[in-house]
């Protein structure tokens, strides 16, 4: 029996695992510097990633993040909360997509990082 193929496009068909890729994350920094709101763009994917975002400020210390557990959709977005005691201009972001291995260890398989300047509100991506 011939496979049934819901998609024409090759770019929209559900990816294996090893190939599911964060295409771009849009930041949108607040006017009071203290939220960002994350807009993920993934690859389509066939099994449901995990993802973890981690907000570091200046002097190193982890600021905000969030963990995403298998998402459901390649394209939403979440706000996070930057909660640092000693706020910075710029801070580092990194976003791993992960999935939990056969043997219940995290496989990575991509990785997006950049930096943000929170004293400019408004769209600044990361690709």
């Amino acid at each position: 029996m011939q496979p049934i193929n819901f998609f024409d496009d090759p770019e929209k068909r559900g990816r294996a695992r090893e190939d599911v890729r964060l295409k771009q994350l849009g930041l949108f920094v607040y006017e009071d510097g203290r939220r960002v709101a994350i807009g993920f763009n993934l690859t389509p994917f066939q099994e449901r990633p995990s993802i973890e975002v981690t907000a570091t400020n200046g002097h190193g210390q982890v600021a905000g993040s969030l963990t995403i557990i298998e998402a459901l959709s390649p394209n939403f977005n979440l706000t996070m909360h930057l909660r640092d005691k000693e706020p910075t201009d710029n801070y580092d972001v990194e976003a791993i997509v992960y999935y939990k291995g056969e043997d219940g260890a995290r496989m990575e398989v991509d990785r997006m990082k950049g930096s943000i300047d929170v004293t400019t509100p408004g769209e600044q991506l990361l690709e």
